[in-house]
């Protein structure tokens, strides 16, 4: 066995400059190179191809597949890898079948072939890497092995960019087969099974369920919770949005998560409140459920209690701290001089350039009261970040607000020390938002995202006056 290719995969492959991938791995092969430590590397492309075999059925496909994924299951990660590499780089499109079918494309423009030549040329795009995922999905737990495969290798593309096109490949199939037509919205509640409870307390992203006890309060009778669910994935929500059933809007997380706090009067009840939704698989990433998982809630609502009149959520504002941090001197340089000069008695002393002696008096964040110049600054500055700071495709910089703002919702509500959470405080400063669904106007304002003006309603506008 060859260490150096046990220890790094990659080097077996004959990675130099200049070779293809096919040619990257035929010298792997053609020199025997055990880049699999345990495995025979011909032996393993072997069933690969064998998986792949257009004269097998679905069923026979499918059953070989199985096979692979057992052993892939008892592979080390270093062995894995190399099975990315063999299923990225030996089962690409054909390059001289590509450039045959374009040239006959080329060649049957404006001619009565031209729509059969155009047929011919995206199926030479089409990977047989495609049909061998395809054949994956066909055995019951193939949909759960290529989405855990995912999972896995979606840290490695920062530093192996041939994994890339697996990983497109991936995404791609998972866009169609997760299509939100095919998933079922169910709702979560206490008298779920409790393995289904167990898996809402290991996927909440936002705010950790510490407890049975705190499961239980978010299941409790002025609460609901939906989940989107898959045939293939029976039992896995893939993402779950938790509501809170109350009569105003809601300012703080406090007291959505007391566990002693009384059940909402439901017969009162005119607002829902989103304050959590958590995505579970990370396999999935880029395949988007949220939008329709709202909007699916919503009318389920609606169905429930017919007088519900607002939809809305409480949001943290995940990236807002870590972006003051790095914008502090020229947020301090569009600070009017008005406000640097109370920001400057409260502080008793002078602004240095880099803002830190602001930064640390915003520490302590709890003790800001009203009337305080610091906390005037902070607000203005989230209002800013989360409604003129834009990413260079022209949406928000805050991954929450990308989320929620490209669904149709406004900026509605900036809410102080609304999660006094060591979480809330390190993202944020304990600052929360509520983003608003008014169900007549998301298109109107979707449009106006677009145009790179994120919809925001008077109060939070006020807000930004602080800053030049």
């Amino acid at each position: 066995m060859n260490m150096e290719a046990d220890r790094d995969p990659a080097a077996a492959t004959g990675d130099r400059p200049g070779l293809s991938m096919r040619e990257r791995l035929s010298a792997m092969l053609e020199r025997g190179v055990d880049a699999f430590g345990g495995w025979n590397a011909r032996r393993f492309l072997r069933e690969l191809q064998q998986v792949l075999d257009p004269a097998v059925s679905e069923v026979e496909g499918g059953r070989r597949a199985a096979a692979v994924a057992e052993e892939y299951a008892r592979a080390t990660p270093q062995q894995r890898r190399a099975c990315w590499l063999l299923m990225s780089e030996h089962f690409s499109p054909d390059v001289s079948a590509i450039q045959a079918a374009h040239a006959a494309y080329q060649a049957a423009r404006g001619s009565e072939d031209e729509s059969r030549a155009e047929v011919r040329l995206r199926r030479a795009f089409t990977a047989p890497r495609t049909r061998l995922l395809q054949r994956f999905s066909a055995y019951p737990g193939g949909v759960r092995f290529l989405v855990d495969l995912r999972a896995e290798l979606l840290p490695h593309l920062a530093r192996d960019k041939r994994l890339i096109a697996l990983d497109d490949e991936l995404q791609e199939l998972f866009s169609t087969w997760f299509d939100v037509g095919f998933l079922e919205l169910r709702r979560i509640s206490w008298d779920s099974p409790a393995s289904l409870v167990e898996k809402l307390i290991r996927y909440e992203a936002v705010h950790d369920i510490r407890s049975w006890a705190d499961a239980k309060n978010r299941l409790d009778e002025d609460r609901r919770c939906y989940g989107f669910f898959h045939p293939r994935l029976p039992d896995e929500p893939l993402i779950f949005v938790e509501v809170a059933l109350l009569h105003d809007m809601a300012r703080s997380i406090t007291p959505l998560l007391d566990e002693q706090a009384p059940a909402a009067d439901l017969t009162r009840a005119h607002t829902a409140i989103f304050y959590s939704i958590s995505n579970t698989q990370a396999g999935l990433r880029g395949v988007s459920f949220g939008d329709s998982l709202i909007k699916r809630v919503v009318e389920t609502l609606r169905t429930e209690f017919a007088q519900l009149k607002v939809f809305a959520t409480l949001s943290p504002i995940p990236g807002l701290r870590r972006w003051v941090d790095q914008q502090a001197p020229a947020l301090l340089r569009a600070t009017p001089a008005r406000l640097r000069q109370a920001l400057e008695r409260e502080l008793g002393a002078p602004l240095a350039p880099d803002a830190a002696a602001l930064l640390k008096a915003l520490d302590g964040v709890a003790t800001l009261d009203e009337r305080s110049a610091a906390r005037r600054w902070l607000l203005a500055v989230a209002a800013r970040y989360l409604g003129r700071e834009l990413a260079d495709d022209g949406r928000p910089l805050d991954g929450v607000a990308r989320f929620h703002l490209g669904n149709g919702a406004r900026i509605e509500q900036l809410n102080w020390l609304a999660d006094p959470s060591p979480k809330g405080l390190r993202q944020s400063w304990g600052l929360m938002v509520n983003y608003l669904y008014d169900l007549r106007r998301l298109d109107r304002h979707r449009a106006q995202l677009a145009q790179g003006k994120p919809p925001m309603s008077h109060a939070v506008q006020a807000l930004q006056t602080d800053l030049l």
